[in-house]
């Protein structure tokens, strides 16, 4: 498997136990070693467990989290997301902002995003994506 940056939607579902995700992020771990999330992944995660006040599923990912690699926005990254952000806008298909700048995290890393968000992602130019919860 080619390295990978998971989106907040798949960790989602793994920490509900999707079986899928869960085979995926297995096999993934088995060749790869860690899982690597984006530090806007892990702000959207921490912000809707903190609003939801759900203290064990926190203390949860915050371990999950804690064994693997969370990537930060560089200059590099947001370079790269703010030409993504351009070339929608230019065609008029906006992305959300946190997803462009998760692109440009993936972009930035040569990685792949792993989301089952298609309808989104799949307007980025250079975004290679795949889908951990459908066959």
């Amino acid at each position: 498997m080619k390295p990978a940056l998971v989106d907040t939607n798949i960790l989602s579902l793994f920490f509900r136990n999707q079986p899928l995700v869960f085979e995926n992020f297995d096999a993934y771990i088995q060749e790869n070693g860690k899982i690597n999330i984006s530090i806007i992944t892990y702000y959207e995660i921490v912000s809707g467990l903190k609003h939801r006040d759900v203290q064990k599923q926190l203390k949860s990912f915050l371990e999950f989290a804690s064994h693997n690699i969370i990537l930060p926005l560089t200059t590099d990254s947001t370079t790269i997301s703010g030409d993504i952000y351009t070339s929608l806008r230019k065609k008029g298909t906006p992305v959300d902002d946190i997803d462009i700048l998760i692109a440009g995290i993936a972009i930035a890393n040569d990685l792949i995003l792993v989301t089952n968000n298609r309808r989104d992602f799949q307007k980025i130019e250079g975004l290679e994506i795949e889908d951990w919860s459908q066959l």
